[in-house]
């Protein structure tokens, strides 16, 4: 398995994900360094158990990889099969149940360690430059056990969820529907409905963990013996 998920990162040019992956967490990096003074001050957001700030780059690092994550799954798995690439990795003589899985697993490992990596660097930066914006960055304690395992749990739900995504797209054969579908998870998930916030609900993510594990199953439902044509 290993050796597949090495081979889908080199076959689909994971060094451009990387790039992607670093320009993307740069540009949040200076918006949160803008916005940290401002943030700051504003206590009338306060969820993730974090105040303004922490809740601030815990949002938009999420909504950056939910929707990173779709736009591989649609380059990885959806694009293979709308282009018949797959047809010829389903002549190896590999169960095509296993190609599958390792596309899923090369997307959920890179995105689990690119977000983490993001959400980290960000709040490194944002620590150098407290003497300089005047913040106080109260929620960031990387010696606290409590937040390694926050950032960790977190990155792998948000990471997790977005694969909601990836039977719409193989059911429309669309790369496009799989990154659309990844943004409207976007919005239910790090939004509202109405004065209900469903950041930090946990009923609710459990759910779309049960829509998770329910996607994947269906992803692979039948591989074995479904006609690519």
């Amino acid at each position: 398995m290993i050796k597949l998920v090495r081979l889908e990162w080199k076959k689909n040019n994971v060094i451009m994900y990387i790039r992607n992956a670093v320009i993307a967490t740069a540009i949040l990096a200076v918006f949160m360094l803008m916005m940290a003074g401002e943030l700051e001050t504003n206590e009338t957001m306060q969820a993730y158990g974090r105040g303004m700030l922490g809740t601030s780059v815990e949002l938009f690092v999420n909504m950056t990889y939910i929707v990173f994550t779709g736009v591989m799954l649609a380059s990885f798995i959806v694009g293979s099969y709308s282009k018949k690439t797959m047809n010829l990795m389903f002549s190896y003589p590999i169960k095509r149940k296993k190609i599958v899985l390792s596309q899923m697993a090369a997307v959920w490992i890179f995105n689990m360690t690119a977000m983490i990596a993001s959400k980290l660097l960000i709040y490194a930066v944002l620590l150098l430059a407290r003497p300089y914006l005047g913040i106080s960055a109260a929620d960031i304690t990387f010696g606290a056990l409590s937040f390694w395992l926050d950032i960790l749990l977190r990155s792998a739900a948000m990471v997790s969820i977005a694969y909601i995504a990836l039977p719409v797209g193989l059911k429309m054969r669309s790369s496009k529907a799989t990154i659309v579908t990844a943004v409207i998870i976007v919005c239910f998930t790090q939004g509202n409905i109405g004065s209900v916030s469903l950041v930090n609900n946990i009923p609710f993510y459990g759910v779309l963990f049960v829509l998770s594990a329910v996607s994947v199953y269906l992803s692979v439902y039948n591989v074995e013996r479904k006609d690519l044509l």
